[in-house]
């Protein structure tokens, strides 16, 4: 005869709105950013002004139509010195563009230079009033997006949105585990296979309302270091995939023997129910001792690059891939500021490669000298937690290795 854990569902409605709570306070804001006073306050300064032509970039072409597969980024660069100066691009073009995150393909951009500053418009500005423009019909094929363009190239940064996961241990070690496998005669599940979990004593799987029933799995966590401090930040869980409850623990009332010889008796006692799942995506097989941990809500995102209000120094805490000791463009490093340092999505840093430590050959005394940190290339941040970051690597002259100082750009 089966049971339930009596007044366990108030029991567990903490520990796990707990760890729901977390994941949710990890994830970056909504893809809906509204345009900030500060933003706005320059894109219009910029609209009336224009940029000087020194902060046009060499190559700026003197006209551009947007196409499908572009990205705000690109774009940005394309024109100006400096991409994440975002409110500049989008101030030059202000009357036509009132969005900074909406700009769509087939829009035509035309740079335009006056008294040595830059507008951009969306209209060509070289006829007279009143000319007469002679127009003939054309017909032009252009396969166009149904939406404005990303910031970044979604699939650059759209696995680490939902993967890798960075909390405090304690958090790791009360998560629900993998405790046995509905098939007795494997030791790793994949998709569509089942599996049976288990939560602390105190906090056991449930299934009721207001309770999650989807899950992400965790293999066991890796500790991020401080390069410098050595102080641990936090522990960075393998993601291995999702899985979906479909009961939830329980006890059961059984015959249990008492001993092995041969006058043993039986006893009946109750025993515990793991929680029954199915694995629902794998992107690696999972086994035994995986954590379990709720599934928060998708959200699809949008980034404004900008360049922090307050100081920040940073410092490279790892690589992202396993084998990885470098990173080059388009990889994923993992720096040692968060939110609690002031760090937010889009948050541009430059780079800077750290100057090694050098004998001075030059003088007799031979003198231990560090040379000069040089500047390498930019950052953008996309995925902050409390105490570490997730950034992209956008541009970078020589590879980015543990120990690199990111700083305001300048």
């Amino acid at each position: 005869m089966k049971h339930s854990f009596p007044g366990a569902t108030r029991a567990l409605a903490a520990p796990l709105g707990l760890l729901a709570a977390a994941l949710l306070a990890a994830q970056p804001a909504s893809a809906q950013q509204p345009v900030t006073p500060a933003q706005r306050g320059v894109a219009q300064q910029v609209a009336t002004q224009g940029v000087p032509l020194s902060a046009l970039s060499p190559n700026a072409p003197e006209e551009y139509t947007v196409r499908r597969g572009d990205t705000l980024w690109r774009i940005s660069g394309m024109f100006l010195k400096t991409p994440w100066r975002w409110p500049e691009l989008w101030g030059m073009n202000l009357k036509d563009i009132r969005n900074p995150h909406l700009i769509y393909p087939g829009q035509h951009l035309y740079l335009v230079r006056e008294g040595g500053r830059a507008f951009l418009r969306t209209g060509r500005a070289d006829g007279q009033p009143g000319a007469t423009v002679r127009v003939s019909p054309r017909n032009r094929v252009e396969m166009l997006g149904t939406g404005p363009l990303p910031t970044l190239e979604p699939h650059l940064i759209e696995p680490f949105l939902a993967e890798p996961l960075v909390v405090d241990d304690d958090t790791f070690q009360r998560a629900p585990r993998i405790v046995a496998l509905a098939n007795q005669n494997r030791v790793l599940v994949a998709k569509g296979d089942r599996a049976y979990v288990r939560g602390p004593a105190d906090a056991p799987l449930l299934a009721a309302p207001g309770l999650p029933t989807d899950f992400r799995v965790f293999r066991t966590a890796t500790p991020l270091k401080d390069p410098i401090t050595g102080e641990i930040l936090g522990y960075e869980g393998q993601y291995v995939g999702q899985a979906a409850l479909v009961h939830g623990e329980s006890e059961a009332e059984e015959t249990v023997k008492s001993g092995f010889s041969l006058g043993s008796s039986t006893e009946q006692k109750v025993l515990p129910v793991p929680a029954t799942v199915d694995i629902t995506s794998s992107k690696e097989e999972m086994r035994a001792g995986d954590r379990l941990l709720p599934e928060p809500p998708r959200e699809f995102r949008n980034y404004t690059p900008h360049a922090p209000d307050l100081p920040i120094e940073a410092r490279v805490v790892s690589v992202h891939g396993n084998a990885l000791r470098y990173a080059g463009q388009n990889q994923i490093v993992v720096i040692n500021k968060g939110l609690r340092d002031g760090v937010e999505n889009g948050h541009v840093l430059a780079i800077l490669s750290t100057g090694p430590q050098i004998r001075d050959k030059t003088d007799k005394s031979r003198d231990t000298i560090k040379l000069p940190d040089e500047r390498n290339g930019i950052a953008m941040v996309f995925r902050p937690f409390e105490r570490v970051s997730y950034a992209l690597v956008m541009q970078i002259t020589s590879p980015v290795q543990v120990g690199d100082k990111l700083i305001n750009p300048h």
